[in-house]
């Protein structure tokens, strides 16, 4: 599915690429064509101006003023041999009014431009007419329509790798509870014969031990299925203490790792720090860091669970001291699939994630890791 999301991804771009392209030269061949022909109506209508002022017996004047009236598009201002405007067209008269700069500007940015067109008087050398003249509004359209085209080829695309990304996470999201619920109901047969040989065994004296540490490892078991039924389903959150809900989980861990693993849960004086959580999927999460941990310590270190309350979150610091993550795994650890043991299927961690963000509202994610130091994950539960 990555695969193909990447190649979905490529392909759109590759296309965006092409039309991008063609509408960029197409654009330019259109902007320096009606630039010519705009060019030449001034020229027209700049070699009226003087027919005007200057009539031949020959001329048509019916003609030059037709040419003259036509011009609706195009903005030319009209200067003196010292550059003094004296006259304007197709210029918005309403900025005029309102700002004495307008026009001033709007001539350094014909010079800047285009070169003007220039009249000299048969009468009088001295006498000069220069006629600059701006884009029409049709040019700067063509000029900035590959722009807006490029912005809407963006938004294309990125709406339509939401979609994608969507619906992958969707595809995905029902694989996950599907094999989640798939397992608890795998599970529920055995583990309810257990618990009738369980059963049983307590009618026979002398088990009263054995008994008692079945009947825990088969209730773990129920705990575990009983998680994995709640993946997929709207979990029930409640007001619940995060200090007992972890005191009681390493409790558990502590018991089942090796004796030269010290745990330590630094609370900051805190006999109890509430959040709204689901018991059993919360658990779920921290049995997996911690077991990461152990794994990481191999068989001796320290594994510091630090719970601290601030304003509108609680944040728990999950520290081992066993050999890091390096930094190009560091992006990887919450990926389904990734793991660095040789057994597993590499899902404890991208479970926990959507534990805490889809269930839970919160964060959870590396917060420190050096190679040979130690690892710090941090969860963030928001009040």
């Amino acid at each position: 599915m990555f695969q193909q999301l990447f190649n979905w991804r490529t392909a759109l771009a590759f296309v965006a690429i092409l039309i991008v392209s063609g509408t960029i030269f197409y654009s330019q061949y259109l902007a320096r064509k009606i630039a010519k022909e705009e060019r030449q109506k001034v020229e027209q209508w700049a070699e009226a101006g003087k027919f005007l002022i200057n009539p031949v017996a020959e001329g048509n004047s019916n003609l030059a003023i037709m040419i003259i009236t036509e011009n609706k598009s195009i903005p030319i201002i009209e200067t003196d041999e010292k550059d003094s405007i004296t006259n304007h067209i197709n210029i918005d008269s309403a900025s005029i009014a309102r700002d004495p700069s307008y026009l001033p500007s709007k001539l350094k940015e014909f010079k800047s431009s285009n070169r003007p067109f220039e009249w000299v008087s048969p009468i009088d050398s001295a006498q000069r007419n220069r006629y600059y003249y701006g884009e029409s509004l049709l040019l700067k359209e063509v000029r900035y329509y590959p722009i807006i085209q490029l912005l809407i080829v963006a938004l294309f695309i990125a709406i339509t790798i939401l979609a994608l990304r969507s619906n992958y996470k969707s595809i995905q999201n029902q694989v996950w509870a599907g094999m989640a619920k798939e397992t608890a109901h795998q599970l529920g047969t055995p583990v309810s014969s257990l618990e009738g040989w369980v059963e049983m065994m307590k009618t026979i004296p002398g088990n009263e031990m054995i008994v008692h540490e079945l009947e825990k490892d088969v209730n773990r078991l129920r705990l575990v299925s009983d998680r994995f039924g709640k993946i997929g389903s709207s979990p029930h959150a409640e007001q619940m203490d995060i200090v007992q809900q972890i005191s009681e989980m390493v409790e558990y861990m502590r018991k089942r790792s090796p004796g030269k693993v010290s745990f330590i849960i630094n609370t900051h004086d805190k006999d109890q720090v509430f959040a709204m959580i689901s018991g059993p999927l919360f658990d779920w999460v921290i049995e997996n860091l911690l077991k990461n941990a152990l794994d990481a310590m191999e068989g001796k270190g320290m594994i510091t669970v630090d719970i601290q309350e601030v304003a509108a979150a609680v944040n728990i610091d999950v520290t081992d001291t066993g050999k890091g993550i390096s930094k190009q795994n560091t992006a990887q650890v919450f990926m389904p699939g990734f793991t660095t043991k040789k057994r597993g299927w590499g899902l404890g961690l991208s479970l926990s994630k959507r534990i805490i963000e889809q269930y839970h509202s919160g964060e959870i994610f590396v917060k420190q890791s050096e190679p040979g130091k130690g690892t710090t994950f941090r969860i963030v539960l928001k009040k």
